[in-house]
Formats: structure tokens, sequence, C-alpha cells
């Protein structure tokens, strides 16, 4: 049984148990304080099926926010509101109730157009369904992190073995791009490497362009700008989109190169003898909500880089006659 399945015959089982007009599970988005409609059952169809809400945002919010049930026996629009139907429908709704998914997050709730339609052991049996919600959210949370690592590992041992099958630097990087976008989720990933000069930088590979005419493009970027510049200048990495990150709104290239807005990104130095190389960069321009498990991949594959460009870097220094 899908998810969908099981959670639409949940809240169809809550609706009659109750005899309410609309049930609805809200459960938490992928690496976000926000929840989402998981699934809904309702004697209408007015519920708004796409409908997100952060904590503490209308009735459900409060359940997620402050982890408690809510009862409302008379329920009035001016002290509150439902938030998953237009306001013309919710202004027929008269009673509502709600509990926590304490396993996990998010919330269960049930309306009425029917006053005082619930009371306390209703809520108390609803903290049943809630439990159960949470325990199903919390098994599929497990298999999907399973199926993650499994698919983590799988690409860092092909990672690991493009030196044997591409010994080339340009067929190697080709692969190793193509890889991360596709484990990653990211559009776009692509290397930037250090000049001679150490005062720019230039895009040595991408796994596709970044820019929509890539003949205007510019051939050199200067170090010192960007979020790019600012990695190779403080050899540390930077992340966008992550949850934490307060530099969402810096341009990858800085503000005089036009290219696309990238709401999630991953730049990683690459160090050796001593300098920042080059930079990794994984970039998206969607939120991705990405979370510590696609950062420590990225990491170890970046390492695994590390050492292919050191010894390029090795290779480079020694005599014709020793290489």
């Amino acid at each position: 049984m899908s998810d969908t399945t099981f959670y639409q015959k949940l809240m169809a089982l809550a609706l009659n148990v109750f005899d309410a007009y609309s049930a609805v599970l809200f459960l938490p988005e992928p690496d976000s304080v926000n929840c989402r409609v998981a699934a809904y059952y309702s004697l209408g169809d007015d519920v708004k099926a796409d409908v997100v809400i952060s904590p503490g945002m209308g009735l459900a919010g409060w359940i997620v926010h402050n982890q408690k049930p809510l009862l409302v026996g008379n329920f009035d629009q001016k002290r509150g509101f439902l938030g998953y139907y237009d306001q013309k429908d919710e202004a027929r709704i008269r009673a509502f109730m709600g509990c926590p998914v304490t396993e996990g997050g998010g919330a269960i709730c049930l309306d009425s157009r029917k006053t005082f339609t619930f009371g306390e052991k209703d809520q108390k049996i609803l903290g049943q369904f809630a439990e159960m919600a949470g325990a199903h959210a919390a098994s599929e949370r497990r298999q999907a992190g399973d199926r993650r690592d499994a698919r983590y590992y799988q690409a860092l041992a092909t990672i690991s073995g493009l030196r044997r099958t591409h010994p080339k630097w340009p067929a190697f990087q080709a692969a190793l791009l193509r890889i991360l976008s596709e484990t990653s989720g990211f559009d776009f990933c692509f290397l930037a490497v250090r000049d001679e000069s150490g005062h720019s930088y230039y895009l040595d590979a991408m796994n596709r362009s970044l820019f929509e005419n890539p003949l205007d493009a510019p051939r050199k970027f200067t170090l010192g700008q960007g979020l790019i510049g600012w990695v190779f200048k403080n050899h540390s990495p930077a992340f966008v989109g992550d949850g934490e990150s307060t530099a969402a709104s810096t341009p990858l290239f800085g503000k005089d190169v036009a290219a696309a807005e990238f709401r999630s990104v991953i730049c990683l130095p690459l160090t050796f003898a001593r300098r920042t190389r080059a930079v990794l960069v994984l970039a998206d321009e969607k939120p991705l909500g990405f979370g510590p498990e696609i950062q420590g991949f990225v990491r170890m594959a970046s390492e695994y880089l590390v050492l292919f460009l050191e010894n390029l870097h090795l290779k480079s220094r020694l005599p014709p006659s020793a290489s």
C-alpha cells in the first residue's frame, strides 16, 4: 500500500468515526519546518490539496508549533482560520478538532459544519489516529533513508572507479559531474578552476550550460566577487538553501554577471599544495531544501576529486622521463 493510499484510508476512517465534514493530514516537507497536506478526505470538494503551512500559521500551524491538541466547539473566523479552504468555504465550518503528529511532526485536523460536534473523548481517540500516521511516516522515512544511503554508496563506488574507466581528465570530469547531478538532484554541476595568475577563475567543465547564450558568457571571473569568489578567498564551503545559510541572495559570479538565480547551492573548495585550486559547485534554481546527507555525500566526492587533481598536479611537475 502506497503512502497516499494509507493516509487517505486513514483520513476516510477518521471522518466516518467522528462524523466530520473533512479530515486533513499535514506532514512535514523534507528538510523543512513547514508542513504540507499529505492526504485528506471530505464530504465536499473544497479542500485545497496543495496548502503548505508554517508553524503558528492558522489552527493547524498552532498545533504543529505547540505540539498540543486543539478543540474548538464553536468556530469563529475572527479568532482563527483553518487555511485549507477558501474563505467562503471556511465560513461554513462550525467546529474544529486537531491533534499533533508527535513522531516527526505534523497535525491531523477534523472539522464539521455543526457546532459542538467533537468532545474531549473524541480528541483522545483522534490522538491515536495521529500516532498511527506518525508511526507510518517514521517507517517511510527510515526506508527512504536506506534507499538514499544505498544510492549514495553506489554513486561513490562508481566515482572511485572513474580513474580507471576514465583516465583522461575531460572524460573523468564529464562522468563525475553527471553522477553528482543525477545522485544529488541538483540540475547544475560544474568545476570552477583558479587560473595561473591567481586573481581570477574560469569554468573548466559543466554538466549543462549556465547561461542562456554561452557565446556571451565571460571567459574568466574575478576571484573576489560572488559566492564562488568568496569560497576561493576564504577556503571554506558555502551552502545556500540548507535552512541555515544567510547568503541566499548572493550571486554565484558577482552582480555584474548575468546568470540565473540559484536558490540551492553547494560550493566546496578543492584545496591542495596549500591553495584552493578549484571549487566544486552544485546549483539549482529550485529550493531543494537539502540536508546534511547530501552535503556529506558531496564532501566525500570532492575529497576523491582532490586526490585526482593533486595527482595531476604532481605529474605535471615531474620531468617527462619520470612521468
